[in-house]
């Protein structure tokens, strides 16, 4: 079968990673990513599941691993080599189409008593991720064992797998991963004030949550391009801005006095950050509330901030993370499920791209705010095959 493929080859992954801080371009994009024939993976246990994708998002995360900049906290919790790609809608064997679940956590690690987080229904939360039958891997994705979206096959677990209802097209499902985590996002926030920092994907999906789930009296986001903030305002923010207008207006908003050095003494006391660098957190940190928290949605990665205003204003930085179980099974999921037929959220899958042409695949998502597009993904209806 075919299969993107992300090797663990040192020299080839610092080659990567030097080019993407000294020379953005081809190399810092694919880094150590090949396209293959491989074996399809093998089944880790009985119970255990083959799934064909038809179509596999693009993400992030997804991003930053390609390019070498994703942080080197993952490295004990990543196999390789592995396949990316966690956003997936497929086809089981005997006919269901689901949506995976990707963390690997307790019970698909075979795993028994579960952590205390898995028995909580926090598996996003998982403290065995690196253990059980299944070599190390935070999602599948990122697990040699697993195999990923970006393939013609791989394997999931029962505990994985979501049905989606016919009237979902594939468009749709696609998006109920990502959007499962701005679900968790939007159900961590509590204020009449919020404002949210990045229109991307993610920034989208957390907007078009935090207007149904969390439903603040004012919502604010920043965005870059013309598309982005046509978007942000369709799925819900009552004011969009460019992210150098952010302080401004919640100036505005709150009517807080500014300092010397352009501090503002007053601010949200809930601030999503759905871009996760070094500028977009610091920002966040400058707008929130004395006494308010930061919810860093996006991957923040290694980067270098000022936490004294987080010590002076008593300021909570608080990460959110993939999604949970709290109620049932497919608590997060069931939610996205609603929200992507309810706001036809397919509509911002822009672009599909086949297996082959990866390199134009990774460029348009790396650049897809810049073009006018939002999700990116791979299309494995037309050409995959069937084990023979």
């Amino acid at each position: 079968m075919k299969a993107l493929v992300f090797s663990r080859r040192p020299a080839r992954f610092a080659a990567a990673m030097v080019a993407g801080q000294l020379r953005p371009g081809r190399g810092a994009r694919y880094g150590p990513l090949s396209l293959r024939d491989v074996d399809p993976p093998e089944l880790p246990g009985p119970d255990w599941l083959r799934l064909r994708p038809r179509l596999s998002g693009i993400c992030g995360s997804d991003l930053a691993t390609v390019d070498g900049r994703s942080s080197r906290w993952f490295e004990p919790i990543v196999s390789f080599p592995f396949t990316p790609g966690h956003e997936i809608v497929g086809d089981l064997e005997d006919g269901r189409r689901v949506v995976v679940v990707p963390v690997l956590h307790c019970a698909t690690r075979g795993i028994s008593p579960p952590c205390a987080m898995c028995r909580a229904g926090r598996i996003n939360l998982c403290e065995r991720v690196a253990f059980g039958d299944l070599e190390p891997g935070l999602q599948c994705g990122y697990c040699e064992s697993t195999g990923g979206g970006w393939a013609q096959e791989m394997v999931v677990h029962p505990a994985q797998v979501v049905e989606v209802p016919d009237d979902i097209t594939d468009e749709q499902a696609v998006l109920v991963e990502p959007t499962a985590c701005a679900v968790h996002a939007a159900r961590q926030v509590e204020a009449a004030e919020v404002a949210v920092v990045g229109a991307g994907a993610l920034g989208l999906l957390t907007i078009a949550a935090l207007r149904a789930l969390a439903r603040p009296t004012t919502l604010v986001a920043t965005a870059k391009h013309p598309e982005q903030r046509r978007w942000a305002k369709e799925l819900g923010a009552d004011v969009v801005c460019e992210p150098g207008e952010l302080e401004r207006v919640i100036r505005s908003a709150t009517s807080s006095f500014v300092l010397d050095n352009g501090q503002l003494t007053g601010g949200f006391p809930a601030v999503v950050d759905c871009v996760g660098s070094e500028r977009s957190l610091a920002q966040a940190v400058r707008v929130a509330a004395p006494g308010g928290t930061v919810h860093m949605v996006g991957m923040p990665g290694v980067t270098t901030i000022d936490l004294t205003p987080v010590w002076q204003r008593e300021v909570a930085l608080r990460g959110v993370y993939a999604y949970d179980q709290h109620d049932d099974r497919t608590h997060d999921f069931a939610t996205a499920i609603e929200l992507v037929r309810d706001l036809d959220l397919g509509r911002l899958v822009s672009a599909t791209y086949p297996l082959a042409r990866f390199e134009d695949a990774i460029d348009h998502a790396a650049n897809a705010g810049a073009r006018g597009a939002v999700k990116i993904a791979f299309d494995l209806r037309a050409d995959r095959r069937r084990r023979p």
